[in-house]
């Protein structure tokens, strides 16, 4: 950030009023003024985050920022500064083992960064100077300088387009790594440089560019181009973002163009809008902060214990100062409360292992590493893609298994975003099927039962509107030298809206004179064009929202009963209407439309007042109606994902009766759904809307909640209505909600309808503007609960939802891939959310909420012992186990087996999973991280660790455990013990795996073959260097003994006896409810035909039956 802040300042004065003025090929404008060229900031793009130099300060900072490996960092300090019983080696090993790890992941994906941005900054581009191109490196460039782009290329910054190879001075270019559109786009050179397309031409240009200064949107630009020449006056012509040629951008089917850099480096419009998403943390990470909370109070607690005990033991004067260990007189003179503060320092250092440091590391392991399997699954690959699962953010990889919201888009995510053109009608007559007669052939709607048409005149004027009224280009196919045995060119439409290649089927000779763009606001688009007998005609097409208010009023019902007949069957319609212009009329346009082209203030706003003006008293011709296909296996996902608990919410903005029927088709609504409508229709258009709309929101109420019998099972997710309910709610009605106008009194409206909408089993929001689908996402996922919620979608317009939702998947659609880009996930197909949320969600959870829980057992089996020794030593801070045992324990001895674990657990099959959508829910709401389960494994670790403890503690009641008399000591008590714990926990989760591979076999009994190996290396037996220190022989010398093996063998087994025993219970009350074969349903069994689904507490019952999960 500090980088971009100081390459903006580098633009100098020009920064201060808000534009700049760039000097085209650097040549000066007057020959008698002093040319000073400006300063604005390199061509260089800079992703990453690090250099060499700052490297190690900043990632330093950035990871003690986290409050374990800060806690870790002062217990490491208070070892190395006060007297403490551990080495601060014990400490601070671990510590930076985590350290480098996080290090050098980080490290690794910036230098990736840095060599992406060296791949860019090192490319080849040409500049021409002084009418030849000279080769230099993209980070050369320099704003003013003119570029050669040739087809294909990239264009190395946001260039003004001057020329090109085409006669009309036109170029398309795809701007799929900026917005995501993968469609070609036309851009058009200034209409006085068009001819200068050679490199000696363009060296002679004469000209500057006022501009404003960077902005990060991508469609918006504002400026002119002054041009000069000898001995004529100046001429100034306007700029707009058709004239802007972005950094990131593909030349497409042109050869060349010239254009001269306006913004560099990180200043263009691709670097602006460069910024890393928002870190979204996963419920998992909230429920480690609080377990964390809780073991660093029994943490204190047992420091606090064992310093008042310490004290209260002392004042026994002998106890205090025995003869043999008399006290110093700087001893005797310290002052007493800081002595207790540094004994109350020293015991948190003895237990401080209780704070799992090393979980942090293990946990972003398995996320990094298990977030491949989700993109090496050859069932989420798409064959006519060629592509499969992405993963944006590993950090979200047990959220999958925790959704209850799902919010999608409707075309290109429910629908194939594939259109088919179905049927069409003009003045009312329909027209269907391909036809071959001149004339056309139609049918009339209504009782009439004989066939009609529409004036051949009428019929012919549609049509060319059809012809007209697009943004659709023609690719020719390159010529070949040579003979050919067929002289036809082969031609392809392109376009940068896919409904209109389904519409163009030919073309007439007229003049184009102005194009009025579509636009989201205005959803509409015109084209004034002349005739070939002079005849001036406006042609505009949109949605029927915004063309029937601006056409003649009786020419509306002819066309709407069409249009909304076409809407209920699925199909997505336009309206086509016209306008002949006089001469008159055109020349006030042609003014007012130059005259906002020319403005550098307002532009927009101003040309969107011509617009207005413009597209007003139009004729309505007819309608088109275009279908969009379902994609595949659609109704089943959507099925699946009901089954499992979660509800759906469909986002789009297309017209309600479309969505309504596409909603049938995928199954969200049912038959015996009811339908409550929050729309235009049901609200009205009256003064009394507001009111209208509260008395709606106060009757749906009190039919869904009021009057419905509050649920006694309490089972989650479990829809106990015997009617489903479904809800249908407009973008005008829900600002009216969501925005209440002040004097309304109607505070209360949104309360009212989040709880509505939380009793319906599906919900369709139609007529949705972006900004709004990201507001319905936010007000579900600040409901009380937070439930997790999920946005998936394809297009540009989803982003926003889907950085709104607590995990957002892109769909690797038609609509480019913004969507996928800015997503946590990104699928080829709907169809994919099955086996993405169902199978990999929910093993993903059940294997780092076990993770989770493991580590915090471990270390409380660990510690426990250690705490009640101090009840036998004196509060004197003895540990109980070498300082090379506390060090390699979480480590080396007991780390690989719980991540294989993490990484490859199946204790369901993948396939149940995806086939039983209802074992979803057995994991649904953090069920492993609630308390119950996490006090269950707390008092396993507390029972263990008492187990080992007094086990190894009666067992030392005759200290002499060989027939020779020899007597063990304190370190072999303390082995004994860590033996004995070592082998308890990895044999635990050898016990808790259900999913054997070789991998688990290895790091399980590798890892207690290699504690055995570390002991007799440790005692010197292996290498005998080792001698000097305080382990020597001891690890061997107490394996001589016949009661240590039988204490070993029997400690492990009592510790673990109650595990064993749970499994053989469930293991036979499950056999005794298997009276016979069990048959998975099949998904259509999840439904009453008369109420919908089935009440999911039988079906969760018989599968809880099944398939137990370990949760207490």
């Amino acid at each position: 950030m500090l980088r971009r802040s100081l390459s903006r300042l580098c633009a100098g004065e020009e920064k201060r009023v808000g534009t700049r003025t760039v000097v085209v090929g650097h040549r000066p404008v007057s020959d008698t003024e002093a040319y000073v060229a400006q300063k604005f900031c390199d061509n260089r793009i800079v992703s990453s985050k690090y250099t060499l130099w700052n490297f190690l300060p900043k990632n330093l900072f950035e990871q003690f920022r986290r409050i374990a490996n800060f806690y870790f960092l002062i217990i490491f300090l208070v070892q190395v500064i006060v007297d403490t019983p551990t080495s601060p080696v014990t400490s601070g090993l671990p510590l930076f083992f985590v350290i480098t790890v996080t290090a050098i992941k980080q490290g690794y994906e910036d230098w990736l960064r840095h060599r992406a941005d060296n791949e860019v900054n090192k490319s080849n581009v040409f500049v021409v100077e002084n009418a030849k191109q000279v080769q230099k490196e993209s980070e050369k460039i320099k704003v003013g300088d003119i570029v050669e782009v040739k087809a294909d290329e990239t264009f190395p910054c946001d260039l003004i387009f001057l020329a090109s190879s085409s006669i009309d001075g036109t170029c398309y270019v795809t701007t799929a790594s900026l917005d995501g559109e993968s469609n070609f786009k036309t851009h058009y050179a200034v209409r006085d440089t068009t001819v200068l397309c050679t490199d000696e031409a363009i060296d002679t240009l004469t000209a500057t560019i006022e501009c404003e200064q960077p902005q990060p949107d991508l469609y918006k630009f504002v400026g002119r181009i002054i041009i000069y020449r000898s001995n004529q006056e100046p001429v100034a012509r306007s700029l707009g973002p058709e004239n802007l040629l972005l950094k990131g951008a593909t030349l497409k089917n042109t050869k060349k163009i010239y254009g001269v850099a306006v913004y560099t480096g990180m200043e263009t419009k691709m670097a602006l809008n460069y910024q890393g998403k928002s870190q979204k943390r996963s419920a998992v990470e909230k429920s480690i902060n609080a377990f964390l909370i809780v073991y660093l109070c029994i943490l204190l607690g047992k420091a606090t214990v064992c310093t008042t005990l310490k004290y209260v033991w002392q004042s026994n004067p002998f106890n205090d100062e025995p003869w043999y260990n008399e006290k110093t007189k700087k001893e005797r003179e310290t002052f007493k409360v800081l002595r207790m503060f540094t004994d109350f320092l020293s015991f948190m250092v003895l237990f401080n292992f209780i704070i799992p440091v090393s979980m942090y590391v293990t946990v972003e392991m398995q996320k990094f590493l298990g977030s491949f399997f989700i993109s090496w699954d050859k069932e989420m690959y798409d064959e006519e893609m060629q592509e499969g699962a992405l993963v944006n953010t590993s950090d979200l990889n047990e959220e999958l298994g925790q959704v209850e919201y799902v919010f999608t888009d409707k075309t290109g995510t429910l629908t194939e975003n594939s259109m088919e053109f179905i049927e069409c009608c003009i003045d009312g007559h329909k027209y269907k099927d391909c036809i071959s007669e001149v004339d056309g052939f139609s049918q009339t709607d209504g009782p009439l039962k004989y066939y009609g048409k529409a004036e051949k005149s009428r019929e012919e004027l549609f049509l060319r509107a059809l012809c007209l009224c697009h943004t659709v280009q023609i690719k020719e196919a390159d010529q070949v030298d040579g003979l050919m045995a067929h002289p036809e060119r082969k031609c392809t439409y392109i376009s940068s809206s896919p409904d209109e290649i389904a519409l163009v089927k030919g073309a007439e000779k007229y003049q184009l004179l102005h194009v009025l763009n579509f636009d989201p606001v205005r959803r509409r688009m015109s084209v004034i064009v002349r005739t070939t007998t002079g005849k001036l005609l406006l042609f505009c097409k949109g949605a029927d929202s915004s063309i029937f208010p601006r056409v003649q009023q009786e020419e509306i019902q002819q066309t709407k009963v069409h249009v909304d007949r076409n809407a209920m069957d699925g199909y997505r319609t336009l309206c086509v209407a016209f306008k002949e212009l006089t001469q008159k009329e055109y020349d006030k346009i042609d003014r007012q439309l130059n005259e906002a082209k020319m403005a550098l203030q307002d532009r927009e706003e101003k040309m969107a007042k011509v617009f207005d003006d413009t597209e007003a008293d139009m004729h309505l011709i007819g309608a088109t109606a275009v279908e969009d296909r379902l994609q595949e296996q659609l109704a089943e996902t959507i099925e699946a994902l009901h089954a499992a608990g979660m509800k759906v919410w469909v986002l789009t903005g297309d017209k309600m009766e479309t969505a309504k029927s596409t909603c049938y088709a995928c199954r969200l609504f049912q038959t015996s759904t009811e339908l409550l409508e929050l729309t235009a229709r049901t609200v009205g258009e009256s003064e009394r809307k507001e009111d209208r709309l509260h008395e709606l929101l106060l009757e749906y109420h009190k039919k869904l909640i009021q009057d419905v019998p509050k649920n006694r099972g309490g089972l989650k997710r479990s829809w106990t209505l015997s009617q489903e309910y479904g809800l249908i709610i407009d973008g005008s009605t829900l600002s009216l909600i969501l925005n209440p106008s002040q004097d309304s009194g109607s505070s209360n409206y949104k309360s009212i309808f989040l709880q509505i909408c939380l009793k319906c089993t599906a919900v369709l929001c139609c007529r949705m503007a972006p900004l709004q689908k990201a507001q319905i996402v936010r007000m579900v996922k600040n409901t009380k609960g937070s439930p997790i919620t999920l946005s998936i979608g394809d297009g540009a317009n989803d982003v926003s939802m889907i950085l709104e939702a607590h995990v957002g998947i892109g769909i690797k659609g038609k609509e480019g891939r913004q969507a996928s880009r800015n997503s946590d996930y990104a699928v080829p197909k709907f169809k994919h959310l099955r086996k993405l949320l169902l199978a990999h969600g929910h093993l993903y959870y059940v294997r780092i909420a076990h993770l989770v829980q493991y580590f915090f057992y471990k270390n409380l089996c660990f510690i426990l012992p250690q705490f009640l020794y101090q009840f036998f030593c004196g509060f004197s801070q003895q540990p109980l186990y070498d300082a090379a045992y506390l060090t390699m324990y979480n480590i080396c001895f007991t780390s690989l087996p719980i991540l294989a674990y993490s990484l490859l657990e199946q204790h369901i099959s993948i396939d149940t999973l995806t086939s039983d959508p209802q074992l979803y829910m057995k994991v649904s709401d953090n069920a492993m991280l609630q308390w119950r389960p996490f006090l269950y494994w707390t008092f396993l670790g507390a029972f263990e660790g008492l187990v080992f403890f007094f086990g190894v503690y009666f067992l030392f009641q005759n200290s002499s455990l060989e027939d020779n008399g020899k007597v063990f000591g304190n370190w072999t008590f303390g082995t004994i013990v860590f033996t004995v714990l070592v082998f308890t926990v990895t044999l635990k989760l050898a016990l808790d795996t259900r999913f054997w591979t070789w991998m688990n076999h290895f790091v399980i009994w590798g890892s207690l073959a290699f504690y055995v190996f570390f002991s007799f290396f440790w005692g010197g037996v292996i290498w005998p260097f080792l001698k000097q220190q305080r382990m020597y022989f001891v690890f061997a010398h107490m394996l001589t003994s016949v009661s240590t093996w039988l204490a070993i063998i029997l400690l492990i087994f009592i510790s673990l006896f109650p595990e064993i025993l749970l499994i053989v219970l469930k293991n036979i009350k499950e056999k005794n409810h298997q009276a016979g074969p069990f048959d998975l349903p099949v998904l259509v069994s999840y439904k009453r035909i008369e109420n919908g689904y089935v009440k999911t507490e039988d079906a969760v019952t018989n599968l809880a039956e099944r398939y137990p999960l370990r949760i207490p």
